[in-house]
């Protein structure tokens, strides 16, 4: 396959960046897209010539590190995939393919296709996690969880955190990032007596990291690799709605 690539450079978040035009050729159909990248690179590398910068570790679709932009979709065009599971057969020989980085203000460009996503690390930071003691490890099956709960958790749980749903999101929101991280706590017998404290805590750290509001689109649900759904940020809201009548009241309104 021969394939040209307009890939977004930019060598630091305080450059204005452009597209630049690359031939790639001798591209194998059983490629993956970062492996077509890694094979430009080279070939830059022997001209003298800076390599794409990128994002990537696991290759196996369960880290959330390959996240950009193909042809303006968030991971590309295959649903439900990362970037860096989607395979060269989905384009065709003489295709033009757009690369570029998450285009949101909370994500700022660090080189090329790589952004800063460590807003997500803070807003994990502040409640993501369970500091109440809940004793030792209990013996199975002694605390009684419904199956329904433990499904629902679970595909909460499944959140790489990559920032696809910020991306395609175009208020550039991170609830569905948030509620996700939110649900499979709350979910759980282990997360109740926090739960309301970590919602008001970790939506505070969203707002303040600027991510914009969610206004029911539904762009993140259908751009998220796990297929994570917005039911969860509708979870989030009614216990956000509880928190903040209990725990700030002056800042709730009874109507």
């Amino acid at each position: 396959m021969r394939l040209t690539l307009h890939v977004w450079r930019q060598a630091g978040r305080d450059d204005t960046g452009s597209f630049e035009t690359y031939q790639a050729d001798g591209i194998s159909e059983s490629m993956s897209f970062l492996d077509m990248l890694d094979l430009v690179n080279e070939e830059l590398a022997q001209e003298g010539k800076e390599p794409i910068a990128f994002d990537h570790d696991c290759r196996e679709g369960i880290c959330g590190s390959c996240g950009v932009m193909i042809d303006g979709v968030p991971h590309g065009p295959k649903s439900m995939t990362t970037a860096c599971q989607v395979h060269m057969r989905s384009f065709k020989d003489g295709d033009e393919i757009w690369v570029e980085p998450w285009r949101a203000t909370s994500f700022p460009v660090i080189r090329d296709l790589v952004v800063d996503r460590s807003p997500f690390d803070r807003i994990i930071e502040a409640g993501g996690y369970i500091s109440v003691r809940t004793g030792s490890v209990p013996d199975a099956n002694t605390t009684p969880i419904s199956k329904g709960a433990v499904e629902t958790a679970m595909d909460a749980a499944v959140c790489i955190g990559c920032g696809a749903c910020v991306a395609a999101c175009p208020n550039a929101s991170a609830m569905l990032f948030t509620a996700s991280k939110v649900a499979h706590l709350a979910l759980l017998p282990q997360g109740q007596p926090e739960r309301y404290d970590r919602v008001l805590k970790m939506v505070d750290v969203h707002d303040e990291e600027g991510f914009g509001n969610c206004t029911n689109h539904g762009a993140c649900e259908v751009a998220c690799p796990k297929g994570i759904s917005v039911d969860y940020i509708a979870q989030l809201n009614r216990d956000l709605v509880r928190a903040t009548l209990s725990f700030r009241p002056e800042k709730g309104t009874a109507e």
